[in-house]
C-alpha cells in the first residue's frame, strides 16, 4: 500500500497534487484495460484505449511547466532533468506504437505495449514515492494556490474539469443581473412556460389564492374572467361572477367611475387608476391597471384591492427576524 495516499486524502479538493492522483488513479483503469486488449482480436477496442492513454502527454505537459519550475525555484532541480528525459523515452515509444497502429501491424504493437505499461507504472512508482511527497514538503500553500490557471490552459485526462483551487466562493448576483441559463432541475412535465419560468395549473392557482390581495381580471370586453379566491378577501366574490359585465359589479354609485376608468385605459390615454379609503374599521388600497398585449392592443383591466392598515403603521426599520 502506498503509504502517501493518506495524506493526499487530506488535501482539499482541487488542490494539484490530489488533482495528479485522481488522475493517477484513471491511468491505472487504463493500462488494466489496455493489458487486457488484444489489438488482433478486436483493433477498435485497443486502439481507443491507446488514444485515451495518450492523453497522458497533457499529465507530463503540466508537470514540465508548472510543477518542475517550482520546484527548481525551491532548489530541486532533480525531476526537471531526470523525470522529463522519462516523459522523453515515453512519448518516443507512443510515436512508435502510433506508426504501428496506422499500420495495423498488430505484431508489432503486441511486442510493444507492454515496454509502454510498464514504463507508465514505472515512472508512476517515483511519483508516488518521491515526486509528490517532496513538492508537498517543498513548495508553500501560496505556489500552489497559483497553479490552477496554468493548469487548465494546458488541461487534464480527467473527464470532469477539477474543482479551482483555492476553491472560489461564488460571488453574489443581484437577481435582476444574473443571466445565466441553467439546467433545469425540475420536470416541466403538465406545466406552461411563462414570461419566465414553468408553472402547472396547480402552482398557478395556489400563487394567486396565497397572494396577499384581492386580484379581479376584466377582458376587453368587459367580462369578469377571473377572480382569486383568497381566504381574507377584502371585498367578497362569488362564482356567480364570471361572465359577468363589469358594470353590473359595482354598486350603482360607483359604475360610472369604473366605466370612465375602463374607457380611458381602452383608448390608451390611462393606464393607472388608485384609491384608498376607510372600511369596516380598515384602510384599503384599490388599485386598477391597464392590460396590453406585446403590440399595446388593449387586453382588459386588473383590480387590485389590499388591505394597508398594518402597512400605514410601519416605521423606521427592521431588517432582522424575530421568531425566536
Amino acid at each position: 500500500m502506498n503509504s502517501f495516499l493518506p495524506t493526499v486524502a487530506k488535501l482539499p479538493e482541487g488542490h494539484p497534487v490530489k488533482v495528479y492522483y485522481k488522475e493517477g488513479a484513471l491511468i491505472q483503469e487504463i493500462l488494466l484495460e489496455l493489458y487486457d486488449a488484444d489489438p488482433a482480436e478486436d483493433f477498435e477496442k485497443y486502439f481507443n484505449i491507446f488514444n485515451q492513454l495518450t492523453t497522458i502527454e497533457k499529465r507530463f505537459k503540466r508537470k514540465e511547466n508548472q510543477l518542475f519550475p517550482y520546484l527548481e525555484k525551491h532548489g530541486w532541480e532533480g525531476p526537471s532533468q531526470g523525470m522529463w528525459s522519462f516523459h522523453d523515452n515515453l512519448r518516443d515509444q507512443i510515436r512508435l506504437l502510433n506508426g504501428y497502429n496506422l499500420e495495423k501491424n498488430t505484431d508489432k504493437i503486441t511486442d510493444n505495449i507492454p515496454f509502454l505499461i510498464e514504463g507508465i507504472k514505472r515512472l508512476m512508482s517515483i511519483e508516488d514515492v518521491k515526486l509528490f511527497p517532496n513538492s508537498l514538503n517543498l513548495l508553500s500553500e501560496e505556489d500552489w494556490e497559483e497553479f490552477y490557471i496554468g493548469d487548465e490552459e494546458i488541461g487534464w485526462m480527467l473527464k470532469e474539469k477539477p474543482a479551482p483551487y483555492p476553491k472560489i466562493e461564488p460571488a453574489y448576483i443581484h437577481p435582476s443581473e444574473d443571466f445565466t441559463e441553467r439546467k433545469l432541475s425540475f420536470s416541466t412535465d403538465n406545466t406552461f412556460h411563462y414570461d419566465e419560468g414553468y408553472m402547472t395549473p396547480e402552482q398557478v392557482n395556489l400563487l394567486l389564492k396565497f397572494l396577499p390581495i384581492d386580484i379581479t381580471y376584466v377582458d376587453e370586453n368587459d367580462k369578469v374572467i377571473f377572480y382569486n379566491r383568497g381566504d381574507d378577501r377584502v371585498f367578497a366574490r362569488s362564482k356567480g361572477i364570471i361572465g359577468r359585465e363589469v358594470k353590473f359589479c359595482h354598486p350603482p354609485k360607483s359604475v360610472g367611475m369604473v366605466l370612465r376608468i375602463v374607457d380611458e385605459f381602452r383608448a390608451g390615454t390611462k393606464d393607472v387608476a388608485e384609491f384608498w379609503f376607510n372600511f369596516k374599521g380598515r384602510v384599503i388600497h384599490i388599485r386598477y391597471f391597464a392590460i396590453r398585449d406585446n403590440e399595446k392592443n388593449y387586453k382588459g383591466v386588473i383590480e387590485m384591492s389590499q388591505d394597508i392598515t398594518e402597512i400605514q403603521k410601519l416605521e423606521g426599520q427592521k431588517r432582522l427576524l424575530d421568531w425566536d
